[in-house]
This record gives C-alpha cells, structure tokens and sequence, in this order.
C-alpha cells in the first residue's frame, strides 16, 4: 500500500513539474511558455539589440553568434525546433553569455530531443544534458536558488526515482530561497526526505525538520499570496499525508525529548515542540508540559497562556488554569491567539464544575456571549448554573420554582439567539424537562402570583422572572 501511494504522488508531481514548468509557476515572465507568439517575439527582438549593443559580451565570434541566435530564435518561434536545435548548440558551447532565454529555451528544445529519442541509453544522455542546461545558467545568469528549483522539478518528471539528488538539490533551493520557495520544489524535498529514511541514509529526524520547515513557507505563502493556493494547497495537503505515519506521540517524544533536555531555554525549539505535539495531539505527554511551560516563561503569547490553561486543568489544578486563561484574554489583541469566545467558555465551565463558583462562571460566560451574541451556549450553560443551584437557592415551593423560572428564561433566550439544530434540540430538551418543576395554578393563586406576576429570584441568581404554571 505504502509502494502504491509513491507510484501515485509520483505520478501527480510529474504532471505538477510539467504544469509549473510550462505554465510559468513561479519561473518569472521569461520562463513563461503558454503562450510562443507575442512574447517569443518581444524576446528575439530585446536579445537581438542586446547582442549589437554589447557584442564584447558574445565571444570571438560575435558575428557567428548573432548570425546563429537568428536563425536559432527565428526557428523557435516558428516551433521548428528541429531546426533550431543546431544553431542553439552552438551558442550554448561558444557564446554562453548571451541571452539568459539561450537556457530557457534550450530546456523546451532538450525535452523535445528526449521526446522524440527511442533509445534508452541516448533518452538518459539527454536528461544529463537538460541538468547541464540549467547549471550553465546558473553560472552565467545566477539565481541559483530559484533555478535550483526548476532544475530539481525537471529530474524529478525524468528520473522519479533519483531520491538522493531530489532531496540534496531540493535542500540548496529552499536554503536560497526561503519563504519564496516552490511548491512543487517543497513537495519533491519532502518526498525525498520520506524515501531516504525509509532506506536508512536519513534520521527521523529530519522529516519532522522539513515537515515543519514546508509547512511555515507553505502558509507563508498562502497568507501572502493567495492567488498562489492552486499550487500550495495541493502541495500541503500532500506533504501532510506523507507526514502522517511519522507523527506519533512516540516518534516525536523521541525526536524531541533529547533536544529539549539539551537545550531547554531555546525558544526556537520549544515553539517547534510545542506546536507538533500539540497537533498530533500528544498533549498529555510530559515533555508537552515542560516545553509550554518554559515557553511562555520566555516569550508568553496569548497562544502559550491558552495551552497552559489546558494543561494546569487536566492536571486538576483549576485555579492556575484560570490564571493563565486570564492572561490568554489579556495577550490577545486584535483576534490574535486563541478563540477568545472558547477561552471564556472554558473559563466559565471550569469555574462551574470544579470551583463551584457560580458568580464567576456567570461572568464568563456573559463575556462570551458578548462576543458571539448569536450563539446560545453560554445561555445553556448559565441555565444549567441555575438548576444545579436549587438546593442552595430555593426553601420552599415558590422560591424553588423561581429558580427553575429563571434557569427556563435561559434556555429560551439560547433558542432564540442561535439558530444551530444542535443547540435548539438542547435547549428545547432542558426547557421540557424544568419546566415540569413549575408550581402548579393552585400554588401560584394561593400565593397570589397567578396572572403573569414578576418575582425576584434571590440567592446569588438575583434576577427577576416571570411567575408561570407547570405546562
């Protein structure tokens, strides 16, 4: 199974090297090869006045070089590549400065001579001469990093199976390039990476390394160029699907535990440890601890305070957890960090259940809803306050039924605010199932309530309801 999914991502990244390569992904306009007519044109006629201006630049033989980029240019744009092969050779072995299109189009004409060879021994000569092209123009031309790219996108549809030369020219693409390196180009090193541990020739470690490296230019990319996410999103979502078998809480604790313990005031990493733990869910793990915890000390966002909260919860220690909820409300600025919207929620269930303090609870929740005001949640869940307070609030049969008055006004405000099936159904649940402790009309007319009077809910509720009859 594990074979059959590289024959299928090689088979997508083939046509996605050929997609980029021919489309102009991220090549620059001159890399361009949609379109042979206008801008082919525009090329000839700017290369051609740059050969009479700065003949010096062309060899010995600047004429022999002009006479032969006419014929060669003039022939490529008619597609003739047949005959614009010859003169092309020779501008590429006598006057390699030229024309930086000398090695663009000299790709196009490489692939057409392989296309077009039967010969296996010759086809693999041919590949050898495509590589030779694109190292040529990175000597004459520069960008190393960029054509390193493309260089590694053409072995790739070639020689799918050249692991060690993907992953070693992919590596020195993405160092030179960083945040504005190619999808396809992060594709093919992770790819690379996976087969090489898989034959022993590369630690474990490096996969989590580049899965972690991928992901941030990937996202980089997407946030900063959206019409881009064609190329990225495919990529990503591949990447992630070969990651997936490495992601274990044992695997990453192994990877990462002994760097910790190395090194466990190094920011860098303690983000890199706290962030692949956390989403593979190795959150109960003790190193995911550790690493939070020195890394909010460090360098506290609102992100650390949050994932603190939830470790100091599950670890029963609730009043540090509100603590550092606090401080997750108080870091977050302009939406940054965690959902300020769950953070209360959680605050407000925390302070429920497990600090019986009700008050508070009613705070925090108010405060989410304030934030999402058609969202009927924290009105469930202050309803909820409400009748687990009964016993503490109500002494008699007026008293308790104003309670449960109360605790029904929020589970009517809850449907009317939210119209989410999920939360409707609940709420219709719990006004169905209180609602049979209302006191019945005789009960209200003796105590002269009956007609829709107003009552005050005493105890720490403090609200005014309406009196009504059991249904």
């Amino acid at each position: 199974m594990r074979a059959s999914y590289f024959l299928m991502l090689t088979a997508l990244l083939t046509m996605f090297c050929v997609t980029s390569c021919f489309a102009g992904k991220k090549t620059g306009a001159a890399d361009n090869f949609g379109s042979f007519d206008d801008a082919i044109e525009m090329e000839i006629a700017n290369d051609a006045a740059a050969l009479y201006q700065n003949q010096p630049r062309f060899g010995a033989d600047s004429a022999r070089c002009v006479k032969n980029w006419s014929l060669y240019a003039e022939y490529f744009r008619q597609r003739n590549f047949p005959m614009s092969i010859d003169p092309w050779r020779w501008m590429f072995f006598n006057c390699p400065l030229a024309t930086e299109n000398l090695y663009i189009h000299g790709a196009t004409l490489v692939k057409f001579m392989y296309q077009n060879q039967t010969d296996p021994i010759k086809r693999e000569a041919l590949v050898d001469t495509l590589m030779m092209v694109y190292d040529q123009r990175i000597k004459y031309f520069g960008r190393e990093g960029f054509v390193l790219g493309r260089k590694v996108a053409e072995l790739y549809a070639f020689r799918p199976n050249a692991a060690q030369e993907h992953f070693e020219i992919s590596e020195r693409s993405i160092e030179l390039e960083g945040n504005a390196s190619q999808a396809d180009v992060l594709l093919i090193n992770f790819h690379g990476a996976v087969r090489l541990v898989e034959a022993g020739l590369l630690e474990a470690e490096t996969i989590v390394e580049n899965y972690d490296r991928a992901m941030e230019y990937i996202d980089f990319s997407l946030a900063n160029n959206p019409a881009d996410s064609v190329f990225f999103n495919p990529s990503k979502a591949n990447i992630e699907a070969l990651f997936e078998p490495y992601a274990s809480c044992e695997n990453l604790v192994k990877i990462y535990k002994p760097r910790f313990e190395a090194t466990p005031e190094d920011p860098e990493l303690l983000a890199k440890i706290t962030f692949m733990l956390n989403r593979s869910g190795c959150t109960d793990d003790r190193l995911f601890f550790e690493a939070t915890r020195n890394f909010h000390r460090l360098r506290p966002t609102a992100q650390s305070a949050f994932l603190m909260g939830r470790l100091e919860s599950s670890n029963q220690n609730y009043n540090r957890a509100l603590e550092y909820y606090e401080q997750a409300i108080a870091l977050s600025e302009n939406g940054n960090g965690p959902d300020r919207f769950t953070t209360y929620m959680l605050m407000a269930d925390l302070a429920y259940r497990n600090l019986n303090r009700m008050p508070q609870a009613r705070t925090y929740a108010l405060k989410a809803s304030d934030i999402r005001p058609d969202d009927g949640r924290p009105y469930l869940l202050i309803g909820e306050m409400y009748t687990a307070s009964v016993r503490n609030c109500g002494t008699d049969e007026i008293s308790t039924g104003a309670v449960y008055w109360a605790a029904v006004d929020k589970f009517l405000r809850a449907r009317s605010v939210d119209d989410d099936p999920q939360v409707v159904s609940r709420a219709n649940q719990l006004i169905s199932t209180f609602s049979q402790y209302f006191p019945n009309n005789e009960t209200l007319f003796f105590h002269g309530l009956d007609g829709g009077k107003t009552v005050r809910v005493e105890c720490w509720i403090n609200e005014t309801t309406v009196a009504r009859p059991r249904p």
